[in-house]
């Protein structure tokens, strides 16, 4: 084990002369011991002399011809020699190194000279002294330990085998581009495809014709869904009545309003003849509804009583409407003995009402006109008020809430709103219309409308009666003789029929007929027959009207008996 201060190998003989065994440090081997060798013998160097202890700076031992004292050495002596520490005056210093002193001396100078820190490197020696000994210079940087492994290698060699040349990256940058070309076509021939189809189901492309209306010509012959109600205008002021149903066809996705003449013939409760109009005032929201479905054939769901002051406030609420108007309507407002400066409405295109415009136009019947043409007016207010109105159903129950109506039981805020919002899709989709049904003058129903309203608009038979219902009876007087038809009507109420004046035929029938459509009303139709006396052999299968279950056509033959 080496010394900490050892310097050389061997033992120190004790004189200054023998300089043949000392070794000096010149580096470490591979597993970290230091690595000696043998130091050639060196001329003395000078060492300058050292200010004795007490002097201060600027001390110069050649200023008084004098030498220096040699301070007195008691420290630890690594030889063991132990030199005795000299008392008394110092002896003489000779700063050039050429006396000779005791062996104590010599070891002090070689300690000083030598001793180093391990572990560190021996003091450096100037360059041109090693090539002067020929000894090489060895550098800390030129020694390393045992090999380490590097970190960095395994790095390289993943990165080499995943590199790519640059013509490999040109050439997957171009399938890449490849790629996205192909996919931008994909898009927008998708793109084009979505757009010619929506085109085509929309009905806008031309030379062709539209999904809904190829759907709706397969689906008329077809069961259709109709949602339907009853709404009566009330003229507060000028009193009256106006009456129209409001369809909801959800099959070929088409509104209609249908205006109801007040002369329209209908049957009471009691099975008595009446008018639309009477029975309006009379009978009520209830009793109307159910007459007008046993005539027209219809489901009515509901009743909108709508009087002229919430007209007014409708109006308001969806912000005026936009309307086509065919007369001057004066204000109602002005005194009837004085002539107004201005109609409050004018004729024109595309005119603008408020409120109390609306109410004027829709109420207005010119002197001379009939019923029709105020109803007319009526069906155009009320389908101008639809395209203004929201086709959100929660806006549109909200602006009906906002009337602050008292509503019929058999219609609820939220079921009106829902209703109108989508009639108001409908209209602002221009899939609405307004039809005029059709009466004669004894207010019965012409072929005319049961072909064009009844059986097209509102369905024919729309609501098939049940096992318990009663057996609809449409009866057209052929006689020639008008009061047969009150007997009639009064013998099928008497036996549990449902009369429907069918009117009165052009020129007089010898012979009465009894006609069933469907197979499963022949045996009412013989009972029908029987009930009026007629025989038998006038029962037939044929078309019947669409607001009957049987057709009967009195002719010359019935004469009102059992």
């Amino acid at each position: 084990m080496n010394d900490r201060y050892d310097g050389y190998s061997g033992s120190y003989s004790g004189d200054a002369s023998n300089t043949s065994d000392q070794y000096e440090l010149v580096g470490y081997d591979e597993y970290g011991q230091p690595v000696y060798r043998q130091v050639p013998q060196q001329p003395a160097q000078y060492e300058y002399p050292q200010a004795p202890q007490g002097q201060g700076y600027g001390y110069d031992p050649y200023a008084t011809g004098q030498q220096p004292p040699v301070p007195s050495y008691d420290t630890y002596d690594p030889y063991g020699a132990g030199a005795p520490t000299q008392q008394g005056p110092p002896p003489s210093y000779d700063p050039y190194g050429a006396a000779a002193g005791t062996g104590q001396q010599q070891r002090v100078e070689e300690q000083t000279a030598t001793a180093h820190i391990p572990a560190q490197a021996a003091p450096r020696t100037e360059p041109a002294a090693r090539e002067r000994d020929g000894a090489p210079e060895y550098r800390t940087e030129q020694f390393s330990f045992v090999e380490e492994p590097d970190e960095n290698s395994e790095d390289v060699i993943d990165w080499l085998k995943f590199t790519e040349s640059r013509t490999e990256r040109r050439e997957e940058a171009r399938r890449r581009g490849r790629s996205r070309v192909v996919a931008l076509v994909v898009v927008l021939v998708l793109c084009v495809t979505g757009g010619v189809g929506y085109l085509w189901y929309a009905g806008k492309l031309p030379g062709f014709g539209s999904a809904d209306s190829g759907k709706g010509a397969a689906d008329t012959a077809g069961p259709q869904n109709r949602d339907v109600i009853v709404v009566h205008l009330h003229n507060t002021k000028g009193g009256g009545t106006s009456t129209a149903l409001l369809v909801n066809n959800t099959t070929t996705e088409q509104g209609t309003t249908v205006l109801l003449p007040n002369s329209l013939a209908l049957t009471d409760d009691e099975g008595s003849a009446t008018t639309l109009g009477k029975s309006v005032d009379g009978d009520g929201s209830s009793g109307t509804r159910d007459a007008i479905d046993t005539v027209l054939g219809t489901d009515v769901e509901g009743t909108w009583r709508l009087d002229t002051p919430y007209l007014n406030n409708l109006v308001e609420l969806v912000g005026n409407i936009d309307i086509d108007t065919n007369a001057d309507v004066p204000d109602p407002a002005s005194k009837s003995g004085k002539k107004a400066t201005s109609p409050l409405v004018k004729k024109g295109k595309q005119q603008t009402l408020s409120g109390p415009m609306a109410v004027a136009y829709a109420t207005y019947r010119a002197p001379g006109e009939s019923d029709t043409a105020q109803l007319m007016r009526f069906g155009q207010v009320m389908q101008g008020v639809l395209r203004k109105l929201s086709s959100d159903p929660h806006a549109a129950t909200v602006t009906v809430q906002s009337l602050a109506q008292i509503l019929d039981p058999s219609l609820g805020e939220k079921d009106l709103g829902a209703f109108l919002a989508k009639l108001a899709d409908r209209a602002k989709g221009g899939d609405y219309k307004t039809a005029l049904l059709p009466v004669q003058q004894d207010g019965t129903l012409s072929e005319q409308a049961t072909d064009s309203v009844v059986k097209d608009v509102l369905g024919g038979t729309v609501k098939n009666p049940g096992k318990d219902a009663s057996v609809r009876v449409g009866i057209k007087n052929a006689t020639g003789v008008k009061a047969r038809t009150e007997k009639a009507r009064v013998t099928l109420v008497n036996g549990g029929y449902t009369f429907v004046d069918a009117g009165t035929g052009t020129t007089a029938q010898a012979a009465s007929q009894v006609t069933y459509q469907d197979a499963d009303r022949k045996q009412d139709a013989v009972e029908v027959a029987k009930t009026l006396g007629l025989p038998t052999s006038a029962v037939r299968k044929g078309k019947t009207v669409a607001n009957a279950d049987v057709a009967v056509v009195l002719g010359q033959n019935y004469t009102g008996g059992q």
